[in-house]
């Protein structure tokens, strides 16, 4: 695995990380910049809550079709995704002038990003199938790293007007995009695609991947509860200051990228063993924050929690990279992200109705539930979907 890498697949692997890095730049700015985005539209935290389900609302069918047009056109379309990204971001918040204006702006900005995220994980997919070596995981620790570095960065900015970030952040998208079109090929010939035990995937196949999707569904489920949640509990439950509960959200997002890079230079391993490994110490450091009296012991099981969690949603895509034939990556890919997002979507959700239940204690346990639902349910959801959790070994360049 630490040979030369086929010539094809350089390219491949530095398309895949900017467009991770485009899309980490873009994500970090929106979740910094929300406070002003609501005042802008002069609206309330109610109102708010309302209008981010428009970015879901938007995202789930064009992840879906997204997959077919990868399919039918290549890759390259991730060029417009990415570039399209930075543009929608500025759009919204020029418009964003009331609750509707909110919602018609994030129900785009959702789907340019739902689009954009089946082609990205799609050309990681396609390089770690190439190289022959782990290139999922990174990309998604480029994106975790560029989230925390844009965060940090529109907080410095913070007395600019917002437009003036949204726009950096647009030039920086176009540039990737202009670059992903020179980098990506425009075809799939050249390649020996076919991998060594390919789950058969026809037009209404479409079990194997929603199953193994379950898994990811429940992995963004507790990657984005923490997430989201991580502040609220260091303020609500520790009494924290407002500076001190906002560092919880970066450590996690810190510890998940870190996590990522270190694990993407190991020799690739089992990806079951990859995923009980995470799911049980995603759970472990669940239940250290739902105990913990201090920030400090919260700050310590929230890292244990990230690190678990960060290797979960990788794994899953690059088993189901390696499983399917190029010709299909792009359908294969849209449906399994498309299941997991349903996760992400639901993850805060379901914090909320168990802190309104049993406190925000208690749904710390409930979070933890989740990767204990993981670990119990990979290897039977592995099996049941046919597919193949040994490492992957490049394929076969031949000569153009």
């Amino acid at each position: 695995m630490g040979g030369p890498l086929p010539g094809a697949a350089r390219p491949m692997i530095v398309s895949a990380y900017l467009a991770f890095a485009a899309f980490g730049a873009f994500w970090g700015l929106w979740g910094a910049a929300v406070p002003r985005v609501r005042d802008q539209a002069g609206i309330s935290a109610g109102q708010l809550g309302f209008a981010l389900l428009f970015v879901g609302a938007g995202a789930l069918p064009a992840m879906l079709v997204m997959g077919r047009a990868l399919d039918r056109w290549g890759l390259r379309l991730t060029a417009a995704t990415t570039g399209a990204l930075g543009l929608v971001g500025v759009g919204l918040v020029l418009t964003a002038v009331d609750l509707v204006s909110l919602c018609a702006g994030l129900a785009v900005v959702g789907a340019t990003s739902g689009a954009g995220d089946v082609a990205m994980n799609a050309i990681a997919g396609r390089a770690e199938r190439i190289a022959g070596r782990p290139v999922i995981i990174r990309a998604h620790g480029v994106f975790s790293s560029l989230v925390v570095l844009s965060s940090l960065a529109t907080g410095l900015a913070a007395g600019l007007p917002l437009v003036v970030s949204f726009a950096a952040v647009a030039v920086v998208a176009l540039a990737a995009g202009a670059v992903l079109l020179r980098s990506i090929p425009a075809h799939a010939a050249g390649y020996d695609h076919t991998p060594t035990e390919s789950v058969s995937l026809g037009p209404w196949r479409i079990a194997p991947l929603v199953i193994i999707g379950v898994l990811g569904a429940l992995a963004f489920a507790a990657e984005n509860a923490h997430q989201s949640w991580s502040a609220v509990f260091a303020r609500d439950e520790l009494q924290s200051g407002a500076g001190l509960s906002a560092v919880a959200p970066a450590v996690f997002a810190a510890t998940v990228a870190v996590t990522r890079f270190v694990t993407g230079g190991l020799k690739v391993v089992n990806a079951r063993a990859v995923l009980l490994i995470g799911a049980a110490t995603a759970a472990t450091g669940t239940v250290v924050i739902a105990a913990a009296s201090t920030l400090f012991v919260a700050a310590l099981g929230l890292a244990t929690a990230a690190a678990g969690t960060a290797v979960l949603f990788p794994t899953i895509v690059s088993v189901v990279s390696r499983n399917v034939d190029e010709s299909r990556r792009g359908r294969a890919t849209s449906v399994v992200t498309t299941v997991a997002y349903l996760g992400f979507l639901l993850g805060p959700v379901y914090v909320g109705a168990w802190a309104e239940a049993v406190g925000m204690r208690g749904a710390m346990l409930a979070v933890a539930a989740l990767s204990v639902a993981l670990f119990a349910l990979t290897p039977i959801l592995v099996r049941l979907s046919g597919f193949s959790a040994r490492p992957a070994e490049p394929v076969r360049c031949a000569q153009t």
